[in-house]
């Protein structure tokens, strides 16, 4: 972790900041792995810290009716998270847990509440932050409630293109999902999930091995997914 160079990574935060800032940031941040699979923060929780995912993939869910999960956001490097609830005073209304082997960089919201009191570049970067996050909830509220099980899959399997782009190959998505977490993401069942999964197969619009998923027919996926 020694080797990582934080300043580099969040250049978008850091820029704003005075010398004596930087210094001082410098001096009030921490760096944390998480495991695969491993929480990062519960439901219900007190938010203390400004999180920023430097390696790996994070997911941000709710736990809905019967304990069936939600995917609300993937978190992909370099993406701010965990501190909306404490800007409105709220404890958090979702979870967070990593999708695979992850570091991120936690930095005491005091600190960041320190910082934007002294600085308003720094203060518009974090409204900038936030009204993208809207914008895109706003999106997928409608989509996810209004587009057909096709609709929702082939926006989810370009959703994951665009957030972690593709292996060597330039076809296979370079995230695994389980069919779970796909369905979460997708708002729908497992079984409606796989049952999509294969009819796109069968179609060929992806190929399936496992869980990797590579995308045959990319154009026809933005299709099904605009006319939803």
């Amino acid at each position: 972790m020694s080797e990582i160079k934080v300043p580099e990574l969040i250049a978008d935060m850091w820029s704003p900041l005075t010398d004596e800032q930087r210094k001082y940031l410098s001096q009030h941040f921490t760096l944390q792995n998480y495991k695969k699979n491993e929480v990062i923060h519960c439901e219900g929780e007190t938010p203390t810290h400004l999180m920023c995912l430097l390696y790996g993939k994070v997911k941000i869910y709710k736990d809905g009716v019967g304990g069936r999960s939600q995917i609300i956001r993937m978190i992909k490097p370099v993406e701010y998270f965990g501190y909306r609830a404490y800007f409105s005073g709220d404890d958090y209304n979702t979870a967070a847990a990593a999708f695979e082997p992850s570091i991120i960089c936690l930095i005491s919201l005091e600190v960041i509440t320190n910082l934007i009191s002294q600085n308003n570049g720094l203060a518009m970067f974090f409204i900038r932050q936030l009204s993208k996050d809207l914008g895109v909830a706003d999106e997928r509220t409608v989509n996810l409630t209004q587009k057909h099980i096709r609709g929702r899959l082939a926006e989810s399997l370009l959703f994951l293109k665009e957030n972690y782009g593709l292996e060597e190959d330039g076809s296979t998505l370079s995230i695994y999902l389980s069919r779970e977490d796909l369905a979460n993401l997708s708002n729908m069942t497992t079984s409606n999930a796989i049952r999509t999964l294969s009819q796109f197969a069968t179609e060929k619009l992806i190929a399936i091995d496992g869980r990797k998923i590579k995308l045959m027919d990319e154009e026809k996926l933005k299709k099904i997914s605009k006319i939803g």
